[in-house]
């Protein structure tokens, strides 16, 4: 077997794996698809076996009984606003660190950066909570999904920032800018595919947080949608078609906006090179 033989197998199997891994991730997804609009006594047990009477009760049901109007909302606030401080902060973030550069700045964006990896002290986090009286409120869940997604956003944006000419810059000081002018009017808008794929990245992250507001929301009335899911699992704890409702309920949000920014993720991701 020759070198192009070769590479044409290698390239059928690589095919073959990913085509297999992609089945597999779609099974609990099409498993509760399946089960979400069958009625209670087709779903005692979760199998992939069709309805034989398709129902849209299970959907309002849930909607009134697990309150997902009010946890919508919740989520909606939750993740925008966390999206909007994080990407502004991690963008400015961003430029100062890939403009300023030397040992000491090097020093704190590796110790910004280290916040992907390092795992969250919750007992530290709880009493610092209690301290700042931010327990149970939701300008406190919403910095703290902000400080979540912080450091991988500056992490994103930076290669993107130093791809940016300094002679911008220059030029801009030199035309009787200022900091703050320079950024939002000459840095900023050059960022936006990268900015796009951020907020993007972080509202879905933060729309599918769990631990954070199980431990930091007390209080029912302040819930997301995904601990509104939990919330109803004990409650309904057989009415497997419940539940999965509503977590088709809740995921449907995340694959929307996924499915239409897309192309603005798959943008970014290739954006940043700025000729000069």
């Amino acid at each position: 077997m020759n070198a192009r033989h070769k590479k044409i197998v290698n390239y059928g199997l690589k095919n073959i794996l990913a085509w297999i891994i992609s089945l597999i991730m779609l099974i609990p997804l099409t498993l509760i698809v399946i089960n979400a609009f069958k009625p209670a006594e087709e779903c005692f047990t979760m199998t992939f076996a069709l309805p034989k009477n398709i129902t849209l009760e299970n959907f309002s049901t849930v909607i009134e009984k697990g309150k997902l109007g009010r946890s919508f909302l919740n989520s909606l606030v939750y993740a925008s606003s966390a999206t909007v401080i994080t990407v502004i902060l991690g963008s400015m973030a961003a430029y100062v660190f890939s403009r300023r550069r030397g040992k000491a700045m090097n020093a704190i964006y590796m110790y910004l950066v280290l916040g992907i990896v390092i795992p969250i002290n919750y007992v530290a986090l709880m009493k610092v909570m209690q301290v700042t009286h931010l327990n149970n409120t939701m300008p406190g869940i919403i910095l703290l999904y902000g400080a979540i997604q912080l450091p991988f956003t500056v992490f994103l944006l930076y290669g993107f920032v130093s791809k940016i000419p300094t002679d911008l810059d220059e030029a801009a000081i030199i035309d009787g800018c200022g900091p703050i002018r320079l950024f939002f009017n000459i840095i900023l808008p050059l960022l936006k595919p990268s900015l796009i794929t951020a907020a993007v990245l972080c509202f879905l992250n933060t729309w599918n947080e769990f631990v954070m507001p199980l431990y930091f929301l007390n209080s029912s009335e302040k819930w997301p949608m995904t601990l509104a899911i939990y919330n109803f699992f004990g409650q309904f704890e057989k009415s497997w078609n419940l539940i999965c409702a509503d977590i088709l309920l809740t995921c449907l949000p995340v694959i929307a906006m996924y499915i239409i920014c897309q192309k603005y993720i798959v943008g970014g991701s290739t954006a940043g090179a700025v000729k000069g």
